[in-house]
């Protein structure tokens, strides 16, 4: 495999970058949490909301690891922009099914203008046949973005049992939002629907819409894990910095070799996230086994990591660390959250134990 990145990734990070430590530092972060309008219009006019999505919709076609780069350099700056929602999910999903009315969309997502929400399990939405379209009925929890969306991507089970994904507009009459934060301070939202759809709402069905969620997911979670990356490698840096700066007994306290030791632990700890997650990227286009396999292991190892790291980060902090005021605390309730999110470490690890042997 290859590590080394392209001289056109490495620009791309570079700026993402510098971008976000001029744009977005805490302080900035802080008062503009539950408004973000300003930095995701930045990120349209930068390309990073393109850099992703096909050519074909105005986009740069980059894969999996512009993706990984995007990802990691927005949980570094502690970003909670609808990226994942909105291309990653959105986006991945939509470039499946090219149509006028898809490839349109992606463009909107690219320029800003459009932003996605999705809930892809379908096990409490169901959609029946109705004349020319069809009435999709029941409740989705904790849906991500939701909230400010414009789009909606949306599973659901038929009379069969069979999957079904559709594409409706947030204002669609009979979709109810209940709105509220999670501790990351992410917006989210319980829904309510029924409503009558358009045969063309249906975006797929049966095989090919079980693929394309299976595909996507795994593409998501692989994307959650290189934002994890970016955040544990804050709070580890964080840590280190204020260990060398906090004084007791007339020392810094890195001097003190037992938190030497628990500093080195959790360096080992986040090395071995970032090699899970470059290993789950690198394999997003190896046949879907592998894939899985793969995506579980990182999902399970950020699990450990998240927890490890935070906590002692948290701990080597002293009292300040879960005040408002200090980064790390902040920092640790969305490694909490990513740990988590589409699967926690517990389902990954049952999830691998569960795959086929691989040969010797």
């Amino acid at each position: 495999m290859n590590f080394d990145l392209s001289d056109e990734q490495t620009m791309l990070r570079d700026m993402l970058n510098r971008y976000l430590r001029e744009r977005h530092d805490f302080e900035s972060r802080q008062r503009h949490v539950s408004q973000d309008g300003e930095l995701w219009t930045g990120l349209a006019d930068l390309g990073i909301l393109g850099a992703v999505l096909p050519e074909q919709a105005g986009g740069l076609g980059g894969g999996a690891i512009e993706t990984m780069l995007i990802m990691e350099a927005l949980g570094e700056a502690l970003v909670t922009a609808p990226y994942l929602e909105s291309v990653v999910i959105g986006g991945g999903l939509l470039a499946r099914f090219p149509t006028d009315a898809t490839t349109a969309l992606l463009t909107r997502i690219g320029t800003g203008e459009a932003r996605l929400a999705a809930t892809l399990d379908g096990d409490g939405m169901r959609a029946d046949r109705r004349d020319e379209g069809y009435h999709l009925h029941g409740t989705a929890r904790t849906v991500i973005h939701a909230p400010g969306a414009s789009h909606m991507l949306i599973a659901a089970r038929d009379r069969e049992g069979d999957r079904l994904n559709f594409l409706i507009e947030a204002t669609t009459p009979g979709m109810v939002q209940h709105p509220y934060r999670l501790i990351d301070d992410r917006p989210a939202a319980d829904l309510t629907i029924d409503c009558q759809l358009p045969a063309a709402a249906l975006l797929a069905s049966g095989d090919a819409a079980c693929t394309a969620i299976a595909a996507t997911e795994d593409a998501a979670r692989a994307a959650l894990c290189a934002e994890a990356v970016g955040v544990l490698r804050r709070m580890f840096n964080d840590t280190v910095a204020y260990a060398r700066q906090r004084r007791q007994f007339g020392q810094p306290l890195a001097r003190f070799q037992v938190l030497q030791h628990r500093m080195v632990d959790m360096y080992i700890a986040l090395e071995q996230a970032i090699s899970a997650t470059y290993l789950a990227t690198l394999n997003l286009h190896a046949a879907p086994a592998d894939r899985a396999r793969a995506v579980a292991a990182a999902k399970a190892m950020i699990g450990m990591s998240a927890r490890f790291i935070g906590e002692q980060s948290v701990q080597l902090h002293g009292a300040m660390g879960m005040t408002e005021e200090l980064a790390v605390g902040h920092y640790f309730k969305r490694a909490t959250a990513i740990a988590h999110q589409m699967g926690s470490r517990d389902q990954h690890v049952r999830r691998y134990a569960a795959m086929p042997r691989i040969p010797a």
